[in-house]
């Protein structure tokens, strides 16, 4: 319990130091992570159920050969490559935007910075390496974001790719 109040407490200091700006890119960072996780939810607990159920409509057919039979065939893949592309646009966008979002935290930052050299002058320097540090540490925190998310994205994208290609090498194409 004890290690959980430290870990919030440099969660807090460290959210605090960033600035406000780092709450934003804690919100994308996480929408970002449930959405991925849901879509590998679906590709090893749903989409297995649905390629079964796809192949198994497709060997009941009398007719695989005929070229209504093949515009059928071409449908069931449409439906299921759209249900697996489902929100990976979504993730890529989340990515994209977390550097952006952090780089918005290094411009308000850099704005703080100002206002102290205006208001206090260069004599105190105290006050312009908080704002410094407001400036930086948001935009490390994008980019590591968007390197976490970029990683398991690019895998993601590529296990659907595989996925798909499962199902159209099952169906056979007479």
């Amino acid at each position: 319990m004890l290690y959980l109040m430290e870990l919030w407490e440099s969660i807090r200091d460290f959210l605090a130091t960033g600035g406000d700006v780092l709450y934003i890119v804690m919100g994308v960072l996480f929408l970002m992570w449930v959405l991925m996780i849901e879509r590998y939810w679906y590709l090893t607990g749903a989409f297995p159920k649905l390629r079964k159920e796809i192949i198994a409509k497709w060997d009941a057919r009398k007719d695989t050969t005929s070229w209504y039979a093949h515009r059928i065939r071409e449908a069931w893949i449409s439906e299921a490559n759209n249900k697996l592309n489902a929100r990976i646009l979504l993730i890529k966008t989340c990515v994209a935007l977390c550097p952006l979002v952090g780089l918005l935290g290094t411009v308000t930052g850099m704005i703080t910075v100002f206002e102290i050299m205006a208001v206090q002058g260069t004599g105190n320097p105290r006050l312009m390496a908080s704002g410094i540090s407001m400036a930086t540490i948001p935009t490390m925190a994008g980019m590591v974001a968007a390197l976490s998310g970029m990683f398991f994205a690019t895998r993601l994208e590529s296990k659907v790719r595989r996925a798909k290609e499962g199902l159209v090498d099952s169906l056979p194409h007479h």
